[in-house]
């Protein structure tokens, strides 16, 4: 059975930040693309615009020392322009580490994401790796 096109969409947008091709992962975006973080502490928020999603994913890699990473694990999509993503991520940040499952929705308009909706297993665990 062949992939989706927009499963095939976002699992090219995982496979360039795992491997930290920015402008790659760039043209795969709208230019007014928001990505939704959760949570209380630096990262999170609504990033809005391609630039701010860009700088959103250079400060995780630059506060977790290049340490983030992301396993994707499942990737399903309701043929609306819709997909919903599992993965399990990990990170070292100074004394601290953290290795939690989580998800996003992605919104797909024009074959390019236009919004992500990051969740994840503990929101509060998330807080105090990025406190």
């Amino acid at each position: 059975m062949a992939e989706h096109p927009d499963c095939a969409l976002v699992r090219r947008g995982y496979e360039a930040f795992s491997s930290g091709d920015l402008d790659t992962l760039a043209t795969l975006m709208t230019s007014d693309v928001t990505h939704h973080v959760p949570g209380d502490n630096m990262m999170s928020g609504h990033h809005k615009g391609r630039d701010a999603v860009m700088q959103l994913y250079r400060n995780i890699a630059e506060e977790t020392n290049g340490t983030f990473r992301v396993e994707l694990e499942h990737l399903f999509a309701d043929g609306r322009g819709h997909v919903m993503s599992v993965h399990r991520s990990y990170a070292d940040r100074g004394d601290r580490g953290v290795e939690m499952p989580g998800g996003i929705f992605f919104t797909i308009v024009g074959g390019k994401v236009s919004d992500l909706d990051e969740c994840v297993e503990d929101i509060e665990v998330e807080n105090e790796f990025w406190r």
